[in-house]
């Protein structure tokens, strides 16, 4: 026999049992800010439930893709398009399954497992969850740094403090409305976006090459030295903090919360992210184009963002390619880190159903952040930045399991999700992109850990 459907409104008594545990909201100040229109047509309805996507899609264009994709393109050529695919396309699943389970049952990912595990392995959660965003923030506030080294010579501990004013800039968006923030981080994609489609432009790819580039090839597998790179570009693509967070900010739209109404905004976010992760998808396959037309066809390798930023200014023949790569780079760590102050916020509510003023909880997922960031950037300088990229993804890596795994599970029980649980298809196919990130992020962990004979 199926279980009940799901009630009417989350905060209801007559929510499912692994639900009545906890009444808070996720991201309490913003939860169900932003009216969604009943009776209007699509498109107004759809430009109501954009936003959340793309604050998502931030994660997976940060300085960590840079370090793989500029690797992949000047090392490779166009070859490895096909992983940045295919990496894309699983993300667009992970991230459709989490506002599924935002939605259709009010909690975000942090709160489920909090709600279903023990209070010790959700506590345990918790912590690897932390290091994982210290380790993937860390390397975001030290590209914004790097960026504004390169255009504006500012000494990296200077950047890096500099960048941390951000959370600021958070605060005071969230204090007025949820779509400021969107509105921000919206712009920042556009201009990313936009600095790379002007130095493909200058770059003139071979057409054809490139297009090919997109055909997964046996060579990938075969060859050792592209196959580390193209588990580097799986590795760094779907983080972690990104499903804790999308699982949140969908409850920011004040649907209606019926079965119809919940169906309609499962609906609209899953087109939402699907379009905001196609935008993520041409920025990190526009850096790897760059890379091989810039790169590659001059015989060039370029492993270290700072040296690719001083050698495509001669190679394009302009200034302006250099200057548009830092500002993209730019854009891109303070994107990064704007996104990962919301995520921080979200999963010490959601696991320790801890309840702090929003600037001190902001402010504490902030230093947690800047203060290692100072520390490296004082001591290892420049030098440093490579592997610092490399040991975030690594520990990135370690975490991933742990909200990917609880994902499927929560997503495809019927008795948490009643007739939004996910269909036989969607489960095979989350499995199997579970299976494959493991199995590559294993790969990469023996790599970086066992030297090679």
């Amino acid at each position: 026999m199926n279980p009940p459907p799901i009630s009417p409104h989350p905060d209801a008594d007559s929510r499912p049992a692994w639900n009545r545990e906890s009444s808070g909201k996720s991201l309490p100040e913003s939860h169900g800010t932003i009216p969604v229109p009943v009776h209007d047509g699509f498109w107004r309805k759809l430009l109501a439930f954009s936003g959340p996507g793309y604050l998502v899609a931030v994660g997976y264009m940060d300085p960590g893709n840079w370090a793989t994709d500029l690797a992949g393109g000047s090392r490779f050529g166009y070859s490895l398009l096909s992983v940045v695919l295919i990496s894309n396309l699983m993300a667009i699943l992970l991230q459709t399954l989490c506002a599924r389970l935002g939605i259709a049952t009010g909690r975000d990912l942090a709160q489920a497992c909090r709600d279903h595990y023990s209070r010790p392995f959700s506590v345990f959660l918790w912590i690897a969850c932390e290091i994982a965003i210290t380790a993937c923030d860390l390397a975001e506030v030290i590209g914004s740094a790097i960026a504004l080294n390169l255009l504006f010579h500012i000494p990296l501990v200077y950047g890096v403090v500099l960048t941390g004013l951000d959370v600021l800039l958070v605060m005071y968006l969230t204090h007025r409305s949820f779509r400021h923030v969107e509105a921000v981080v919206v712009s920042l994609i556009l201009l990313i976006g936009g600095c790379f489609l002007v130095q493909m432009i200058l770059a003139h790819p071979a057409i054809r090459p490139l297009l090919i580039g997109f055909i997964p090839t046996a060579e990938i597998v075969r060859n050792p030295e592209m196959l580390y790179i193209a588990i580097g570009i799986l590795g760094a693509t779907v983080m972690p903090h990104n499903l804790y967070l999308h699982s949140s900010v969908v409850q920011t739209r004040k649907y209606e919360h019926t079965p119809a109404g919940r169906r309609e905004a499962i609906w609209f976010a899953t087109i939402d992210s699907t379009v905001a992760l196609m935008s993520a998808l041409f920025i990190n396959a526009a850096i790897l184009i760059v890379a091989a037309a810039a790169f590659h066809s001059n015989g060039r390798v370029v492993d270290e963002i700072g040296k690719a930023h001083e050698l495509l200014a001669p190679l394009l023949g302009t200034t302006m390619a250099g200057v548009l790569f830092a500002v993209a780079l730019l854009a891109s760590g303070q994107n990064s880190t704007l996104t990962g102050t919301l995520a921080g916020q979200i999963v010490m509510e959601g696991f320790l159903d801890l309840r702090l003023r929003p600037w001190l909880r902001r402010l504490i997922t902030r230093a947690v952040a800047i203060v290692p960031a100072v520390f490296v950037a004082a001591l290892q300088g420049e030098s440093g930045t490579a592997r610092l990229l490399v040991l975030s993804q690594v520990v990135l890596s370690l975490q991933l399991p742990f909200a990917v795994i609880p994902l499927i599970v929560f997503t495809s029980d019927r008795r948490k999700m009643g007739e939004f649980a996910s269909p036989g298809w969607m489960k095979v196919l989350a499995w199997l992109c579970a299976a494959l990130i493991v199995v590559l992020n294993a790969k990469l962990l023996y790599d970086v850990f066992v030297p090679a004979a």
